[in-house]
This record gives C-alpha cells, structure tokens and sequence, in this order.
C-alpha cells in the first residue's frame, strides 16, 4: 500500500475534505455566532430552529444529502460541514456570553465603536471558549468524514475500509483504523501547537495546549 502509493492518495483526499469541511463550518459558524450575541431578538426567533438542527445527527441527513447533492464531493463536505459546525457556533456563543460587560462598557467609553468592541475586547475575552470549540468541531471532522465515505465515496479512507472490508482484508481495515487514529492525534497536536503559538496567553487548560 506504501509502496504504490494508495494509503498516500486515500489519506491525502480524506485529509483534505476534513479540513474543507471544518472550515466552511468555521466560516460559517463564527460570523453567525457573533452576529446573534449581538442581536438577541434574531437570536431568539432562530434558537428553536438550531436546537432542532443540533439533535439531528448528520450522518442521518446523508441520504438527502446524496439526493439533493449527488454522491460528489459537496455531499461529504456537507456532512463534514453540518458535524463541525455546533460546536464552533456553540463554543463562540457560550464564550462570548461570559464576557466581562464592565469590559465593553470601558470600550464604550474609550469611545470605541461596535466593530472595535468586537474585535478588540469581545472576541479576546471569549478566545478561550471558542478555542475549545474549534478543537472539539476538527475532532468531529474526521468521525463524520469516515462516516460518510463509507456510505458513498471512490477515495478516502472511509472507502478504503469498506472496500477492504469487502474483499476480507482485516489487515489493511486496521492499517485504515491505525491511520485515522494517527491522523487525528497529529492534526489535534500541530492545532494546539499553532494556537498557542498565535495566543500564548490563552490558558493550557483553555484549549491551545492541553
């Protein structure tokens, strides 16, 4: 498998999908999150609709997602996309509700204007939880990807279990295994290294290097 090169090819496209996925819900899920913090009536006529949306598991929305988008790659970034993005809109949403108000309203009256506030004291403040939220969210990445390319894939990983599985071959099912396992841990360690590189006064226990 090593040596003509298919675990190489099969990881490489699961690998990109994963980290496709994760940030459109990324894209998505944060600009919606700091939207809603600050505007509670919005906020509040849309809550019922994304507590309904988080109960579904996204692996049950794979056959509409294979007939509304084909067995291409959108419907397995969609898949990836939906698992990733509750907890990045969570996560943002939880940390920037505990800001400190007596910190926006010294913003307030430095005369700092709301794009300012945001920028400079809100989203700081809830770092931490929206740390937290963007590991838990990649973590998800990859138990929803192998999901999905083992309903409807050509490539990736998922497919190549499944295919393995087909063809009785326990051996290259653990290699496939072995590798996301590896996969995952590498992804979440070079992520905390990055993070607390960029944020060093984010606390370990916050996410950046726990």
């Amino acid at each position: 498998m090593l040596a003509d090169g298919t675990l190489v090819r099969h990881t490489a496209v699961s690998l990109a999908r994963a980290m496709a996925g994760f940030l459109l819900a990324v894209m998505v899920a944060l600009p919606l999150a700091v939207l809603l913090s600050l505007a509670p009536r919005p906020r509040r006529l849309l809550e019922p609709l994304l507590e309904f949306l988080r109960q579904i598991p996204p692996l049950a929305l794979i056959p509409l997602l294979v007939l509304w988008l084909g067995i291409g790659e959108a419907q397995k970034l969609g898949v990836v996309a939906l698992t990733c993005f509750f907890p990045v809109f969570l996560g943002t949403l939880g940390g920037l509700a505990q800001v400190d108000r007596k910190l926006v309203e010294v913003g307030r009256v430095c005369g700092l204007a709301q794009s300012a506030l945001v920028s400079r004291i809100i989203l700081p403040a809830a770092m931490p939880s929206i740390v937290t939220g963007l590991r838990i969210s990649l973590g998800f990445s990859w138990r929803a990807l192998v999901g999905a390319e083992l309903i409807a894939a050509s490539e990736g990983l998922g497919y190549l279990i499944v295919d393995a599985q087909n063809m009785a071959r326990t051996d290259v099912v653990l290699v496939g295994v072995v590798v996301i396992g590896l996969l995952g841990m590498l992804v979440d360690r070079l992520t905390r290294m990055a993070l607390h590189r960029a944020m060093p006064w984010l606390p370990r226990d916050g996410g950046a290097d726990a």
